[in-house]
């Protein structure tokens, strides 16, 4: 994002400002000359963004009343909440400024060091803190963010691991309360050299299309790929036919459910119809209409 202002005021103290900003994901900047009557000024700023959790900030300005250097940083500690520490230099002294925001109100800290220009105590006053941030960062902050985020991902692993057996144990329930009807259907159909699923897998992209090659599934990629022959079986209506609309998730039909969620999915489908053999794959949204010729293996 790229911006551009002109501004003219009128007055006791007219002046005429030119600005412009630039934003993007990782770094945004901005200045502004103004001319007045009585005065003039410049300003910029450029702060980076580190991560999504800190970033870091270089700004100065030079006039008629101001002439200061500023660099700093900051982190957010929470959703609503960000730390900044900024070291600033200018005609008043040398400054250290603690600023806390949150939820759109700002509270600034600033303290004042000296208003001598000595080198040794400007130069410490900017390595000292900078410092002492670089070893908590790297020391303690960090070490204790990446723990935590450590620890929340198996928590999340431990639930979802959980969401997924009782989600599979009801898909199992499900294809047993139809497996009665789907083998009567199954059976009729066999009679008349009908449509006969023989295979059906739903899962992982990646897993089904290994697992078709296999005659059973294998244990390393069981959890992630499921039997839904019985459920297909029972979809087959009396003319021998099986329809899957497109748009519609699969895991979402009865004796289905999602063994990998925010994976591909992919549904593996081998039957019999007049005797021959057929086969075909649908993603998770596509439709699936059977039998068809181009199907046949």
């Amino acid at each position: 994002m790229h911006r551009k202002k002109i501004q003219l005021v009128l007055g006791t103290e007219s002046n005429i400002s030119v600005g412009w900003q630039k934003k993007d994901e990782k770094r945004s900047a901005a200045g502004e000359i103004k001319f007045g009557t009585n005065s003039f000024g410049a300003s910029a700023h450029y702060t980076h963004r580190f991560s999504s959790k800190s970033h870091g900030r270089i700004a100065g300005r030079v006039g008629s009343t101001a002439l200061d250097f500023e660099i700093g940083g900051g982190r957010r500690i929470s959703e609503f909440s960000t730390v900044r520490m900024l070291y600033n230099i200018g005609i008043q002294g040398v400054t250290w400024k603690f600023e806390l925001n949150r939820a759109g109100q700002k509270l600034v800290i600033p303290v004042l060091l000296s208003t001598d220009f000595n080198a040794l105590f400007v130069t410490g006053a900017f390595a000292i803190p900078s410092t002492l941030y670089f070893l908590l960062q790297t020391y303690v902050v960090k070490p204790y963010y990446l723990r935590r985020e450590k620890q929340k991902t198996l928590e999340k692993m431990d639930s979802l691991s959980t969401q997924l057996t009782e989600a599979r144990q009801a898909a199992k329930k499900s294809q047993r309360l139809l497996e009665p009807v789907s083998n009567r259907k199954k059976n009729k159909q066999q009679e008349s050299d009908g449509l006969v699923i023989t295979k059906a897998l739903y899962g992982n992209h990646k897993k089904v299309k290994e697992s078709s090659q296999l005659s059973e599934i294998d244990d390393n990629v069981a959890s992630q790929v499921l039997d839904v022959t019985i459920p297909l079986n029972f979809l087959v209506t009396e003319a021998g036919q099986l329809k899957l609309h497109e748009g519609i998730k699969k895991s979402g039909i009865m004796g289905f459910y999602d063994p990998c969620p925010g994976d591909p999915k992919l549904l593996l489908v081998e039957y019999i119809f007049h005797g021959r053999q057929y086969k075909v794959m649908a993603d998770d949204y596509g439709a699936l209409s059977i039998p068809q010729d181009i199907h046949e293996i």
